[in-house]
């Protein structure tokens, strides 16, 4: 298959994808990662691992999170099931977005998939019931390195829906505001 359908942002960095779909009257069929066809597309990343998430509840948050380096983590989401509010913020201290974060609905009808680079935080709301989110990592997850901002800081704005928030960790709901973060991306 040729290379997928790709769309940047005035934020530099994250980028909406969209892989072609060949559908007939059995279903379809999508390639939906191919190194190569990644690669013609400009885009050149080693995933290491593949990450599966069910949401039961619309207004389900998770996030923003990230991981500090060398643990640091490029992923690639998209959802096979349901719909959600993706977002990332960009945290590069020297970037002249530092603090602007890009949205976007993700969703199974629409096959649309999110890369959100090393250096910005990663967070969801799922917009219906049952929503099923895959994503590929650049690096392995660790504990020790992961961490996160306030979802609902009104000093990043973000537009979330409503109900948001409806079903939240209590680790997610305790993370600091952005003007406590000390981002260990330049």
């Amino acid at each position: 298959m040729s290379a997928p359908a790709v769309q940047r942002f005035s934020v530099v960095g994250p980028v909406l994808i969209t892989p072609k779909r060949l559908s007939d009257a059995r279903g379809f069929f999508s390639e939906t990662y191919s190194k190569r066809s990644f690669a013609e597309a400009g885009i050149d990343l080693d995933f290491v691992q593949d990450n599966h998430s069910l949401s039961a509840d619309a207004g389900t948050v998770r996030g923003l999170h990230f991981q500090e380096p060398p643990f640091a983590q490029d992923k690639l989401v998209r959802v096979t099931r349901g719909r959600v509010l993706d977002v990332a913020v960009d945290i590069r201290r020297s970037s002249p977005t530092y603090g602007r974060h890009v949205a976007v609905e993700l969703s199974a009808e629409n096959w649309h998939q999110f890369l959100i680079p090393k250096g910005f935080a990663h967070g969801f709301c799922t917009l219906e019931p049952d929503t099923e989110v895959l994503y590929k990592v650049s690096a392995f997850y660790s504990a020790e390195h992961e961490r996160g901002i306030r979802w609902h800081d009104p000093a990043i704005g973000i537009a979330w829906p409503s109900g948001a928030g409806a079903v939240l960790s209590a680790r997610d709901a305790s993370l600091p505001v952005f003007a406590d973060l000390v981002s260990p991306f330049e």
